[in-house]
């Protein structure tokens, strides 16, 4: 016997919104002493997350001797209930800091 019917195929999109902001310490070696503040922050589009687990790393300024923009992107935390905690530029005691992102 012979079936027709249709075939539904559904499609999920997953938006993460940016993890959240968490103070804390960051790793041994985690500051870096720059000469200057990071420019403005870029705007940039999140796009669709490729899975649930994922969260969006947001664009920043980085220091490579100069500042440099790395773009957002997904990441696969690396433990469940990990947060990133994002990379962000400090001054304090008259010099400029730039702390590297971390999972915390």
């Amino acid at each position: 016997m012979l079936a027709s019917g249709c075939v539904v195929r559904e499609e999920v999109r997953y938006r993460n919104p940016p993890p959240p902001v968490v103070v804390g310490e960051p790793p041994p070696g985690g500051e870096v002493v720059v000469a200057e503040p990071p420019p403005a922050p870029l705007v940039e589009s999140v796009t669709i997350a490729p899975d649930p687990t994922y969260v969006w790393v947001g664009g920043v300024w980085v220091w490579r001797g100069g500042w440099v923009w790395q773009p957002g992107h997904w990441a696969h935390p690396p433990r469940h209930g990990a947060v990133w905690i994002a990379p962000h530029y400090v001054y304090r005691g008259g010099r400029h800091y730039w702390v590297r992102g971390y999972w915390k």
